[in-house]
Formats: structure tokens, C-alpha cells, sequence
């Protein structure tokens, strides 16, 4: 009876916790820039940001990228999503690029604040937050 019970237990509590990380992987994610940028952007466009391929948007202004910090869930999910680099190949990119003097990877900020403040007083900076906090500081371009 009380190995029953044990079973039950252990098997909800790890029930819970499949779920509740199962529903973070499917958060939903909002590209973000200024709101007074109004330059069309598509997850290509993003990606070349990103990847340091371009350096601004299609009417030629400057893009100042925002990343997130080295193993955050909303990083791996962009790297994955909209770049199609894992956190290492990103990472090695990055590493022959400042080797061969050819790019620096976009500066790190570690929560959806930060993101949103640098977005609302630069008009050139994008990044990317959860959808839920997104507000009327910033502008969503894209979301995956």
C-alpha cells in the first residue's frame, strides 16, 4: 500500500514538472524594435542580424542587435527557430569571426526589461522577448 502510494506520488510530481517545462519550450517569442521603426522585416532580415551578415535594416539605417544570455531558454529557442544554429555553432561562429577581425556578436542583456528598454530609446536596436511582455515601448516585427 505505501509503495502504491510512493508510485502515485513520484509519478505525479514528475508529471507536473514534464509539463510545466513542456509548456516554457512552446512559449512564444516576439522580435521586437523601437516603435518608431517601420522598416518591414522578415526571419531572414533577423537572422542576418544576427549572424553579423548585415549590420542594417532594408532602408539602409543602422540595426544594433540585443542577444540574451548564454543558456537562457528564450536564447536557445531564437538560436534554433530563426538562426538554425545550435548554442555551440553560434558560438563557434562567433569565435572565427572576432578571430579574423571580420565581426563582434551582438552585445548580452538577460531579461525581457532590459531588452525593452534599450529597444524603446534606440530606435535601431531589435531583440527578442516573451510575447507576454510586450507592451507599448516596443514594436512587434515578428514572433515564432
Amino acid at each position: 500500500m505505501k509503495k502504491s502510494i510512493t508510485r502515485k506520488l513520484v509519478s505525479g510530481v514528475l508529471g507536473s514538472a514534464i509539463l510545466l517545462v513542456s509548456s516554457a519550450l512552446w512559449a512564444e517569442t516576439a522580435v521586437v524594435v523601437n516603435p518608431g521603426n517601420d522598416v518591414p522585416i522578415t526571419s531572414d532580415d533577423v537572422a542576418k542580424l544576427y549572424l553579423g551578415k548585415t549590420k542594417t535594416f532594408s532602408n539602409g539605417k543602422p540595426a544594433t542587435p540585443l542577444e540574451r544570455s548564454e543558456g537562457s531558454a528564450i536564447r536557445l529557442q531564437f538560436l534554433e527557430k530563426i538562426v538554425d544554429k545550435s548554442e555551440s555553432q553560434m558560438k563557434a561562429y562567433w569565435s572565427r569571426l572576432i578571430f579574423t577581425g571580420k565581426g563582434v556578436p551582438p552585445n548580452a542583456v538577460d531579461s525581457d526589461k532590459e531588452v525593452k528598454e534599450l529597444v524603446a530609446k534606440d530606435p535601431g536596436a531589435i531583440g527578442y522577448i516573451d510575447v507576454t511582455s510586450v507592451d507599448d515601448t516596443v514594436k512587434v516585427v515578428l514572433t515564432f
